[in-house]
């Protein structure tokens, strides 16, 4: 919990830099898993994996894009990096 609020501060101190990294980092990483779900197919279960990687990354360019507060900037890019990374865990192996 200390690593999170450290986070939580440096990123409400530099809030416009980090969160242009954020959408590089968000959107890169979204479109690794969105490139490796559909490698492994077409079924429904891959487009709802996509649908799920897809409304993460959207959802933090729109808390973004709406100027919520740093907070809500900052637990959206960990909520969208988290699912992310999930997803390609998932479909790399």
């Amino acid at each position: 919990m200390k690593l999170y609020k450290n986070l939580l501060v440096d990123f409400e101190e530099m809030s416009l830099g980090y969160s242009a990294m954020g959408i590089i980092a968000s959107s890169c990483l979204g479109s690794v898993a969105a490139m490796l779900i559909l490698m492994n197919g077409h079924s429904f279960l891959d487009m709802f994996q996509l649908f799920i990687v897809v409304v993460a990354c959207m959802g933090f360019n729109t808390v973004i894009l709406a100027q919520f507060k740093s907070k809500v900037v900052f637990n959206a890019l960990l909520l969208s990096l988290a699912i992310s990374t999930t997803f390609i865990l998932i479909n790399i192996f």
